[in-house]
């Protein structure tokens, strides 16, 4: 299955792009929004991917688009990458947050028990995978990953009998943890979607550190847009959105502090941004037919003020184990 973007004429339409203007597809993924975007304007495109096979696709269309810059990287880190190619501020930018189809539908990538393939989940490749986490991890810290970011019920069950059949045999495949993950539940009883599906989700995003280098990334951008530069953002998860309305409408000082009768009181910087629109757009059903994945997708946008940047970080409001004391299996 291809890569489909979701909300494409949406995002289009938020980021509306100009002639002379320069943006930035932080997740390059397969190029939907990136080519659409050079499509609509005479303009300057950076995509940004860690993934070295979406970069590989990038620099292949590069060699056909010359106003394309394909750059390897995080998003998190587009402020700084753009800077080391002499590109100090933007006009728009824009993020599809999540898996992407490519990753998915390649079994050796280990993302989903959809698919047999070694217990992986890494989009870039490098670092601790899956296979070190279900392996090395105690179990009150899976059970921390599995509530915090599956948002799963039975984490501590589930993470109770990871430990005790790694110590038969560690976990080498994502058909081997599917299947653990579904006997500690006590089988599918009926439902849809696979018992699995959020134990896999929530160490996806785990292994990718996927909310923190989204936060980094919302901050990165703030730092890169110019007055009027436009920041779109497309998720597909709850905890995804959720921090992203949360820091679209505290920049936008939509989230008031202090009291009304101290109105100086803890009073914060001045907004770094405007609420282009107050509600998340939704894909529309005859898309969703078409593309089932779009279902959960949700599209917010802002633009930039003048103001300065904001010092303060962008808190995730997860607590979870370090990933980095893992050791990386050979």
């Amino acid at each position: 299955m291809s890569h489909i973007p979701v909300l494409l004429p949406e995002v289009i339409e938020a980021l509306a792009p100009q002639d002379g203007e320069s943006y930035v597809d932080g997740t390059f993924g397969g190029g939907g929004y990136a080519m659409r975007v050079l499509e609509a304007a005479n303009c300057k495109l950076y995509g940004i991917d860690r993934d070295f096979d979406a970069i590989s696709r990038a620099e292949a269309m590069a060699e056909q688009e010359p106003r394309l810059t394909p750059l390897l990287g995080r998003f998190g880190d587009m402020d700084a990458l753009l800077l080391s190619h002499g590109i100090e501020s933007v006009d728009g930018v824009m993020l599809d947050i999540g898996v992407s189809s490519f990753q998915i539908d390649q079994g050796a990538r280990g993302f989903s028990f959809m698919r047999d393939g070694p217990l992986d989940m890494r989009m870039g490749q490098t670092g601790p995978s899956a296979k070190d986490v279900v392996n090395q991890m105690a179990a009150q810290d899976l059970t921390a990953i599995f509530r915090q970011l599956g948002e799963e019920r039975q984490a501590k069950r589930i993470a109770n009998v990871i430990v005790a059949q790694r110590k038969e045999k560690a976990f080498e495949t994502t058909a081997e943890l599917a299947d653990c993950v579904e006997r500690a539940v006590g089988g599918r009883r009926g439902k849809k979607t696979h018992p699995a599906t959020l134990t896999f989700q929530a160490i996806r995003m785990y292994v990718n550190d996927e909310l923190g280098e989204l936060a980094r990334g919302l901050a990165a951008a703030e730092k890169l847009l110019r007055a009027g530069g436009r920041l779109v953002v497309v998720t597909f998860h709850s905890l995804e959105d959720r921090l992203v309305k949360n820091f679209m409408r505290t920049r936008s000082g939509a989230v008031s502090g202090g009291s009304r009768y101290m109105p100086e009181v803890n009073k914060g910087p001045e907004p770094s941004f405007d609420l282009t629109r107050r509600k998340a757009v939704e894909p529309s059903e005859a898309e969703t037919s078409v593309n089932p994945r779009a279902r959960s997708a949700r599209l917010r946008v802002v633009t930039r003020t003048k103001a300065p940047a904001w010092a303060e970080p962008v808190d995730t409001g997860l607590r979870l184990p370090p990933l980095n004391a893992l050791e990386v299996a050979s």
